[in-house]
């Protein structure tokens, strides 16, 4: 196995000690949150902690397993310029790591709402395979680089394609996730989703925005669970504020609404939701809800239910669950020459 699929191992064993985990980065993860209070403790700590799940050996040597007979013999070494949204702690970390593996060089240009944690990942990394020291950069403006991967939102994009469209590139723009219910879900399933939702405030592109009910859907329960499970958003200033004025609006207009304590659930067709608000939908025929996501699919991240992805994992992908759906690691094995460094 290659040096850099080993280093990556022994990161992750690192990051799956705690009191490690608070020696390194406890003083990061409270700075970042004195300059972006969306990141708070708890949450920059989750981060680290499903980035090491996707690092554990067994996760690892499946990943490596499926691409070890194309990636190649030497390391192209072409930079690749990331720019990355600050929405979630270390959102650029899946990137970083395809990168890296690839055998290319990573310069990131990370949001200011998210400049500390994964360049401290990657001090860490460097220190457990120092031949990354000289593959890494993190710039406040990108330049002579082969290939790009940007992050941001649908307007973002649209600058996105005009400046670099000459260049092989990956764009990413606004997606939404969402639950499919069928009425039969375990009060531990109706828990998880409820992970789904308030992980990270609601603000990841896998966080759940939108259910899908049966109809005649019994809400009383799924309330009761996301009261519970409120503490991690209950107590944010800037959480409520949003929440308070999503209300305001609400009572104003005399839309109906459903109120569980931190997150208002109302009906939408819509799949994405303001802060603090899940949008709902009924559904008579699960049939016609698959077939409009799938017509839908270029909108959405995740699905989560019976039938799709598990209640609880919206916010622990794998390594194998690429951003978009689209495969980061066999993307850049296959980029050709490009026209030249920026």
């Amino acid at each position: 196995m290659n040096y850099k699929i080993q280093a990556f191992k022994q990161l992750g064993q690192r990051l799956a000690h705690p009191q490690w985990v608070e020696s390194t980065f406890g003083e990061v993860i409270e700075q970042q949150y004195r300059e972006n209070s969306w990141f708070t403790p708890e949450f920059s700590r989750y981060a680290i902690t499903a980035i090491s799940r996707m690092l554990t050996p067994e996760a690892l040597d499946v990943y490596y397993a499926r691409y070890k007979d194309v990636l190649p013999a030497e390391d192209p070494r072409k930079r690749i310029a990331v720019i990355s949204a600050g929405n979630i702690p270390m959102a650029a970390f899946h990137d970083f790591f395809c990168i890296l593996v690839s055998g290319n060089d990573y310069q990131g240009k990370l949001s200011a709402k998210d400049k500390h944690l994964l360049p401290l990942m990657a001090q860490v990394l460097t220190e457990i395979e120092p031949r990354f020291a000289e593959r890494i950069s993190f710039v406040e403006k990108i330049a002579n680089f082969d290939a790009v991967i940007a992050t941001g939102s649908d307007n973002s994009a649209r600058y996105f394609s005009y400046y670099f469209d000459k260049y092989p590139h990956i764009l990413r723009k606004n997606r939404n996730s969402v639950a499919v219910l069928d009425g039969s879900e375990t009060e531990e399933e109706l828990r998880l989703l409820s992970d789904d939702i308030y992980l990270y405030f609601g603000l990841g592109c896998r966080s759940v925005s939108k259910l899908f009910v049966p109809r005649g859907y019994d809400f009383v329960p799924f309330l009761h669970i996301l009261t519970q499970q409120s503490q991690p958003v209950a107590l944010h200033n800037q959480f409520n504020n949003n929440l308070d004025y999503q209300k305001a609006v609400h009572l104003m207009n005399k839309i109906f609404y459903m109120d569980a304590g931190t997150f208002l659930l109302v009906e939408n067709e819509n799949y994405a939701s303001p802060i603090g608000m899940i949008y709902y939908e009924y559904y008579d025929n699960i049939n016609q809800v698959k077939q409009r996501l799938s017509n839908d699919a270029e909108s959405l991240q995740c699905i989560i239910g019976h039938s799709a992805e598990p209640f609880g994992n919206a916010q622990n992908p794998s390594l194998l669950q690429y951003p978009d759906g689209i495969d980061t690691l066999s993307w850049l094995l296959a980029i050709g020459c490009p026209p030249g460094r920026q």
